[in-house]
């Protein structure tokens, strides 16, 4: 790096210390800086240039000191002084974090980033530099990284269905669009903008909710299937993708719809085929959502090598874990859109899921003129606000080192540099209507039912799970072969029936006996109770895993589950997640559950209650929260309303959600749909609503009268 020595030519003298050596105030300042996010071992890209900048500077200015004769020797021995404690905090930095000391070679500090760094504290402190110094060169073009690194080359996969489909459009359709002409230089293309432009959220220079302008909600609702109505929050971020609008960080709280409202965009903009990466618990809700909102549409969810996915689907769902072996032909389809749920799993550069996630969002964007990105996630800044840094590289606003030129063209147009501190507002705002939106509850209430039960179903596809559904067919094929025992004893009495229907009143015979069987055999054999409670265990960490995520976006969580080992490891993940929890249980004496209550009101570093659903599901007041997860399904609908309603009561303020984790293609499903026929005869009995009558067996009685009817072929 150039010396900042000459200092007769570049400062003005007095005798106050910081106007001999105005430049040491600054390097103190941002020694802070770099130590306390070291002391949080929050140190990204940026904080790491800075550390390196600071040195630099310290060992040249500490030889302008020294070699200046205008200073006096009292003066000089202050300023070396507060220099060496400049020092002393850069080698305790690096002492916890050894992988600074490499930063601190010769040559380390000349890249163009450390370049614009060291100019814009130099001009900070009044330095005058010489015109060599003022223009810095821009970095080579980033050669763009293969899809498929040579590391994954033999994991990768080509499932047959993919093959056909590959076949039979052997050729992508030529993308037409004209390409922008070569950007022209601009005026801020030799300043160092990306702390700034971190500088900028982390300050909330400017106030205000980060949310771009939004459309007008239309007149008409054009886009919603027949039976379905989206919410004007919803409507106004579609119109903006019908306006052109293509790239979004979709920043809206748990509850606002944001799958909803990413499966429209997709039909809007008709972004098809279109890649859907998320985590594991949400796939099939993903699947499910596509086909609610968009029928026309067909959605492939991703298993394992995907052997047996539907090649021709529109949306390919996909979850992070085993995107690696799939990035070959994700590549090679033509992909016009690409959704990344729950964004913040990319934040950590250096994992192998961000890198897979980027390559594919590159090769899309080389493909594809104006494809649809969709960056979904309640918590994008998790640790600091460098988050942004993958997210921002999804969307292609930045490329880690700068702006890419159509945020720069918004920068630039602001007239300011960073120099200027009204920039930092603009540059927030710039950023913003690249397409940041972020609504909250409140913000929305009147859209928002005041109690909402959303289902996540999920996928229980490990071993556990197919022991699961093999003893489901099990208990079928058992409660079939008595009821064709009783068919058979019934035809030796009296002949063949008339009607080959399946009788009705055996069926509920058949149930009915097995019902009291288990009742009687309690947790031994496989019979519903034990199916059902083997079941909460096999969601026990799926449901964990999405309540944590749900607190990291919204704060505080109700965790409901029937049985103790669920209960047990839920806690022990939220644990390892680093959330505190409490545990409400029936076991426990009444100060310990009352402290346990207060705790979770109170205290701000509690995250998530994890409750009993029949210990807690009374007499317990935990309105602090809006958001509640049920692990495990009630037998009673009774029972699901007064968990929820441990929130939804008198002094909450915002929405209620309650999160229904469903195991797919089990009983589990059944089961879901039985309460809510059960809550149905209440509205009817209660409220007055007109609601389909139902039969009146019980949860566990019409549950086993269902396998039965599946196992006959019903």
């Amino acid at each position: 790096m150039p010396s900042t020595a000459t200092a007769a030519q570049r400062r003005k003298k007095t005798s106050r210390r910081d106007e001999e050596a105005p430049l040491i105030p600054i390097l103190a300042r941002k020694v802070r800086e770099i130590e306390a996010k070291a002391q949080r071992a929050k140190l990204g890209p940026t904080n790491r240039v800075k550390f390196q900048v600071i040195a630099f500077l310290v060992r040249e200015e500490r030889a302008r000191v020294k070699a200046d004769p205008e200073v006096t020797d009292a003066a000089r021995a202050e300023l070396l002084k507060r220099l060496d404690g400049v020092a002393t905090i850069l080698a305790k930095t690096a002492a916890r974090d050894t992988s600074l000391i490499q930063l601190l070679e010769a040559d380390q500090a000349t890249s163009p980033v450390a370049k614009r760094m060291r100019r814009d504290w130099l001009l900070e402190s009044g330095a005058e530099l010489a015109p060599e110094e003022l223009v810095i060169t821009d970095i080579a073009p980033i050669v763009q990284t293969p899809v498929v690194p040579a590391a994954l080359a033999e994991k990768q996969v080509t499932p047959p269905s993919i093959e056909s489909r590959l076949l039979a459009s052997p050729f992508l359709a030529p993308d037409l669009t004209p390409r922008p002409a070569a950007v022209p230089r601009r005026r801020l293309d030799g300043w160092e903008l990306m702390g700034p432009l971190y500088k900028a959220f982390e300050s909330g220079a400017g106030g205000g909710a980060a949310t771009m302008d939004l459309p007008p909600t239309p007149e008409y609702d054009h886009i919603s299937p027949k039976g379905r109505e989206v919410m004007v929050h919803q409507s106004r971020f579609v119109e903006a993708v019908r306006s052109g609008h293509r790239s979004f960080l979709l920043a809206d709280e748990p509850g606002l719809g944001k799958t909803a409202q990413s499966v429209l965009a997709a039909s809007v903009a008709n972004a098809y085929p279109l890649l859907v990466v998320v985590p594991n618990v949400v796939k099939m809700n993903w699947a499910r959502e596509v086909e609610r909102w968009t029928p026309q549409r067909r959605a492939a969810v991703i298993q394992g090598d995907g052997t047996d996915i539907d090649a021709f689907a529109d949306v390919f769902i996909v979850n992070y874990e085993i995107l690696d072996r799939h990035l070959s032909w994700l590549g090679s389809i033509g992909l016009k859109g690409m959704v990344v749920d729950e964004a913040h799993f990319i934040k950590n550069l250096s994992s192998q899921r961000s890198q897979n996630v980027l390559a594919l969002a590159a090769r899309i964007r080389d493909r594809e003129r104006k494809p649809l990105m969709l960056a979904l996630t309640g918590t994008p800044l998790i640790n600091d606000v460098e988050d942004f840094d993958a997210i921002w590289r999804f969307l292609g606003w930045t490329n880690g080192e700068k702006p890419e030129p159509e945020l720069m063209a918004k920068l630039d147009a602001t007239g300011l540099t960073p120099a200027d501190k009204s920039f930092y507002a603009e540059a927030r705002e710039a950023v913003i209507s690249m397409g940041i939106v972020r609504r909250k509850k409140k913000d929305v209430a009147a859209d928002l039912p005041d109690k909402l039960i959303a289902d996540l179903p999920v996928q229980l596809d490990d071993e556990f799970g197919r022991g699961i559904r093999a003893a489901e067919r099990e208990l079928g094929e058992r409660m079939a072969a008595k009821y064709r025992r009783i068919v058979e004893a019934r035809t030796a009495a009296h002949g063949p029936a008339v009607s080959t229907r399946i009788d009705e009143d055996i069926v509920r015979l058949v149930a009915h006996n097995e019902l009291e069987e288990s009742k009687a055999a309690g947790a031994g054999g496989d019979n519903v109770f034990t199916m059902v409670r083997r079941i909460g265990q096999a969601k026990a960490l799926l449901a964990a895993d999405y309540a944590a995520q749900l607190q990291r976006s919204v704060g505080k969580v109700v965790f409901f589950a029937k049985h103790i080992d669920v209960m047990d490891q839920a806690e022990a993940h939220f644990a390892a997640a680093g959330i505190r929890s409490v545990s409400i249980r029936g076991d426990q004496t009444t100060p310990v559950r009352q402290q346990a209550i207060d705790a979770f009101n109170t205290d701000p570093e509690v995250g998530v209650a994890v409750c009993s659903l029949t210990a807690a599901g009374v007499g317990v007041n935990l309105q602090v929260a809006s958001n509640v997860v049920l692990a495990e399904l009630s037998w009673t609908a009774a029972e699901q309303t007064q968990a929820i309603d441990r929130v939804h009561r008198i002094g909450q303020d915002e929405p209620v959600t309650a999160w229904r984790i469903i195991a797919a293609h089990t009983i589990d499903t059944k089961i879901a749909e039985l309460i809510d026929q059960k809550q149905g005869l209440a509205a009817r009995a209660l409220d007055g609503e007109a609601v389909v009558e139902e039969p009146g067996e019980s949860v566990q009685m019409a549950a086993l009268m269902h396998l039965l009817r599946e196992a006959l072929g019903s």
